[in-house]
């Protein structure tokens, strides 16, 4: 069993169901129409962009700063408590950058009230087809999804948990399990047991290493 936060030491892995990617959203303002020209533009203007999160040790907070860490860039980190008050901000200007879900920016950016410079995810997203994975923009080792995983209670035999686990694999691959992740803007994509378990050791490490090097604290 590989080495777990202690809020999930009492569990067993059944396997990962769903997955969600987020988008790189930008203020109009900033004269750029693609990742690497922000990236450039940003390096050339150190300190001068600001970046948005939900909120300190959210996911837009630590995974902005892992793309910081990742690209060199130097921007400014403003928290906000959720994401409405951090959108509204992004539209009117006074924050620039804002990596979150595109279920909560995708009307803006098919306005042309926002940019959006490239998906975190390893495909692109249903609802923005147009719109390149970090890979397709030059940057293949930056990934950032949020997933969901099913658990079983510690000590659930073997032979169990790989029953449950065939039966959630079944009921998504159902085309309306599909149908419904779409319209919710998330993913069905189903890891079992033992690659699960790698993807939690990974993202651990790295999560760890990002938060320790830009010394990120909960609020």
């Amino acid at each position: 069993m590989s080495k777990l936060p202690w809020e999930l030491k009492d569990l067993t892995p059944v396997g990962l169901i769903t997955v969600a990617t987020n988008v790189v959203a930008l203020h109009p303002s900033v004269p750029v129409n693609n990742m690497k020209e922000f990236i450039a533009y940003a390096k050339q203007n150190p300190g001068k962009l600001n970046y948005a999160s939900q909120g300190n040790g959210s996911v837009s907070h630590i995974g902005t700063e892992i793309f910081k860490q990742q690209t060199g860039v130097s921007l400014v980190h403003v928290p906000y408590k959720g994401s409405g008050q951090a959108i509204a901000d992004v539209l009117a200007g006074q924050v620039q950058v804002f990596m979150t879900t595109p279920p909560s920016v995708m009307q803006h950016i098919q306005a042309g009230k926002l940019k959006a410079l490239a998906v975190t995810g390893k495909k692109r997203h249903a609802g923005m087809p147009q719109v390149p994975t970090m890979a397709e923009a030059g940057y293949p080792n930056f990934d950032l999804e949020s997933w969901v995983a099913l658990y079983a209670p510690a000590g659930t035999p073997a032979a169990a948990v790989d029953k449950l686990a065939d039966a959630v694999k079944r009921g998504l691959d159902l085309p309306e399990s599909k149908q419904r992740a779409d319209q919710a803007g998330i993913e069905v994509r189903f890891v079992a047991q033992a690659d699960m378990t790698k993807l939690l050791d990974r993202d651990i490490a790295d999560w760890t290493q990002a938060i320790k090097a830009a010394n990120i604290k909960l609020d």
